[in-house]
């Protein structure tokens, strides 16, 4: 569950981004800075996630309110989407799978090979997701004919998708000893 906490600026962005862009934004950038400030209090290392999410949506921000303020909601989405593809795809390349970081295990489940193979799929998924997102806000933007509702539509079960496989894959996996 901690995995999921980890993408709430994004979802805060996602339902925010409606209301207004800026507002969104700044408000993915505020809890983007309180997960990373409340994670770094409980240990002294830094989520890959978590600075992302600061780095994205503190530059996006930034970016919007002073140097291009006309940037629309589409390139926003689009930016923020491949930027977290990209971080999460980076991961998966390394072998060292973002969702490590935030899983719960001991010592001994964490030598387990299932307990990488695990963590890479649940990556995996993730990356998927962003990369359908960032796809179609891409699309978004190059075809600017297209209504702005395929774009939450593949968000919204991009999103779905990834915390349901989030979690229930891991149990499947142990029961069933992939």
């Amino acid at each position: 569950m901690t995995l999921i906490l980890g993408f709430s600026p994004f979802i805060l962005f996602a339902v925010l981004s409606r209301l207004s862009a800026d507002l969104a934004l700044w408000a993915a950038f505020a809890a983007a800075f309180v997960v990373t400030i409340r994670d770094f209090v409980e240990s002294p290392s830094l989520r890959l996630l978590d600075v992302g999410n600061l780095a994205v949506f503190g530059l996006l921000a930034l970016a919007r309110g002073f140097l291009a303020p006309d940037m629309s909601l589409v390139i926003v989405r689009a930016f923020a989407e491949l930027a977290l593809f990209l971080l999460l795809a980076a991961s998966l390349v390394r072998r060292k799978p973002f969702s490590i970081e935030y899983a719960h295990a001991s010592a001994t489940e964490r030598a387990a090979p299932i307990f990488l193979r695990v963590n890479m799929a649940v990556s995996a998924a993730w990356t998927a997701a962003f990369a359908a997102m960032s796809a179609m806000d891409l699309l978004l933007v190059f075809v600017t004919t297209l209504p702005l509702w395929p774009a939450i539509a593949v968000s919204v079960l991009g999103f779905g998708a990834a915390i349901t496989f989030t979690l229930r894959y891991p149990a499947y996996a142990t029961g069933h000893r992939l």
